[in-house]
């Protein structure tokens, strides 16, 4: 092992000692070489999505120490951007282990260099935080999550002032600050002393009241007739999701929405669904079975933070997850139906996705007369565009953006995605339809004849630990060289987002247009060591689509090797 390691792990042997899960995890590894090595191969990496690892006793790990040294880099950053003024900063947390230790730590950095914070009493989805930001016109925001990862995972994402995640130069100046930290040497107060001389203050829960007051202003509903008595299961998947879900929902007159019990409260170690991702059948099994049971129509779930919604939706005896390209067809379709019905459509409607979503939205958007962008994977940037018209004050012409990670916003007043906005929408959606006698498996149908099938598929390659961080790079590297062709299709174009395309910010993503119109999005992962590769095939069925996906998907895997 490298001499400059073993200083690391002597180092933190040494001082990493007020937090005793740390101290006794220390002394089941410090034996054993390989785990010592993949806790401090590496430090754990800030970006533009902030950090995001395994709990754990090391520099490539989540814990307090960590925590102090990036909310030290922070501090550094916003003193020298924000000389002379009062600096406001907001905080939220979800259910994650540690979560709310590492919100208040964050907070007792801040704090202590004589910044003022705002935080929540309880935990709040990622939404809330980005309302905050904006609402208590705050120079910073910091939510405490990971995500839809496992357990074992826990993050730290920070927002500028606009309520979006930080940009690449933001990210980067932090970085340099968070480089000359030591984490032992940060000063932190204790929180009561910080609370009681209001150097921390809670957020009022007026601020939740508020924000659902203003996603129930943007039903596209009108004056349309809706039962509103239609069966809907909701699970928070033991996440932050439980109290704007089921106020908004309640408050919007929906009135027999049933919440699984098992996946109710906030819980980190997540007992009924390992991995809590909407996206996954198995986290869905048990809000299944309820709606099952419930002879309900309709499953909503959310993930930890709430920033993502998944539904599952009857079909026959079982239940059909729709992907997130699907939900965001059929909520930008629906949108753009209701808004026209009722009159109700901007001038220059404009709407936003990303590189890797469905190309299905395209035609939609030119029946409807829609302006759509394409940005970077990241829902930061579609809060750009939005902000982009904000000098025209022309904001209010955004009408919806969505990724295909399940991320859904038809407001301006966050900007990131909004799960809490994505279940009113999605409940407003079915209801509408179901009301009309149209399930929303019919509508995809009735889409997809209108408009060709369309099937997009994800699949990721995981890495892990030193060697696999090496592989990834690798493998982007060898793609950039050597590649002819993709599952026997020949490559008709590349795309290589590293050089700038399109006026979009550089990024380490690749995108092959192949000789029958199919896509394959080649990128590593911001928070994961994982690669993903997304394909877009439009084709005259469904058959056809998946036989050409499986020689795409058969031989990139060789290639991944």
């Amino acid at each position: 092992m490298e001499q400059k390691i073993l200083n690391k792990i002597n180092e933190w042997s040494k001082f990493a000692v007020e937090d005793l899960d740390l101290v006794n995890e220390y002394q089941q590894i410090k034996n054993d070489e390989n785990k010592l090595l993949d806790a401090f191969f590496k430090e754990l990496s800030f970006g533009t999505g902030g950090l995001r690892g395994e709990l754990g006793f090391g520099t490539n790990r989540m814990n307090i120490y960590n925590i102090r040294k990036a909310t030290q880099g922070l501090v550094n950053y916003l003193l020298e951007e924000f000389k002379g003024k009062q600096i406001n900063v907001a905080i939220s947390y979800d259910s994650r282990i540690k979560s709310d230790v590492f919100a208040r730590e964050a907070a007792r950095v801040l704090g202590s260099a004589g910044i003022h914070v705002y935080i929540y009493k309880q935990l709040m989805p990622v939404p809330l935080l980005s309302f905050a930001v904006r609402e208590l016109k705050c120079d910073a925001g910091i939510m405490v999550t990971a995500s839809h990862n496992p357990s074992k995972y826990n993050g730290y994402k920070v927002y500028g002032s606009d309520g979006c995640q930080i940009t690449e130069i933001a990210a980067g100046k932090i970085l340099a600050e968070i480089n000359k930290t030591n984490p032992f040497e940060v000063k932190a107060k204790e929180f009561d002393e910080l609370l009681n001389t209001k150097v921390i203050e809670y957020i009022p829960d007026e601020l939740l009241d508020k924000f659902i007051g203003i996603v129930r202003a943007n039903s596209v509903l009108g004056n349309e007739k809706v039962n509103k008595d239609v069966k809907i299961v909701y699970t928070p998947l033991n996440g932050a999701g439980l109290v704007p879900v089921t106020k908004i929902l309640k408050e919007s007159g929906y009135t027999n929405v049933t919440v699984v019990e098992e996946q109710r409260k906030p819980d980190g170690h997540f007992p009924t669904c390992p991995f809590p991702n909407p996206e996954v059948r198995e986290a869905m099994e048990l809000g299944i079975s309820y709606a099952k049971k419930n002879d309900a129509d309709l499953l909503i779930a959310t993930d930890p933070d709430c920033d993502r919604v998944g539904i599952a939706v009857k079909n026959g005896a079982d239940f059909t997850l729709l992907s997130g390209n699907q939900t965001g067809v059929l909520l930008f379709n629906f949108i753009c139906e209701l808004r026209t019905l009722n009159k109700a459509m901007p001038l220059k409607p404009f709407a936003c996705t990303t590189i890797v979503s469905t190309e299905m939205v395209d035609p939609i958007a030119k029946h409807y007369g829609v302006n759509m962008f394409r940005v970077l994977t990241g829902f930061k940037y579609i809060g750009e565009i939005i902000a982009k018209h904000e000098p025209m004050h022309e904001e209010n012409n955004y009408i919806f953006g969505f990724e295909e990670s399940y991320g859904y916003l038809t407001h301006t007043f966050a900007r990131d995605k909004d799960a809490v906005n994505g279940a009113f929408m999605i409940a407003e959606m079915f209801a509408y339809y179901k009301t009309r006698g149209i399930s929303l498996l019919e509508k995809l149908d009735e889409l997809y004849k209108k408009y060709g099938y369309y099937l997009n598929k994800l699949d990721n390659f995981v890495f892990e630990g030193a060697a696999g961080f090496t592989k990834m790079q690798q493998i982007m590297a060898s793609f950039r060289r050597n590649i002819k062709d993709i599952g026997g299709y020949k490559i008709k174009e590349v795309l290589d987002y590293s050089k700038g395309i399109n006026g979009l910010p550089k990024s380490d993503v690749l995108k092959y247009i192949l000789e029958n119109e199919s896509t394959v999005v080649v990128r590593p992962s911001g928070t994961e060591p994982k690669l993903k590769m997304y394909c877009s095939i439009k084709a005259s069925d469904e058959n056809q689509a998946n036989a050409i996906y499986k020689k795409i998907a058969d031989d990139m895997k060789t290639k991944f090797r």
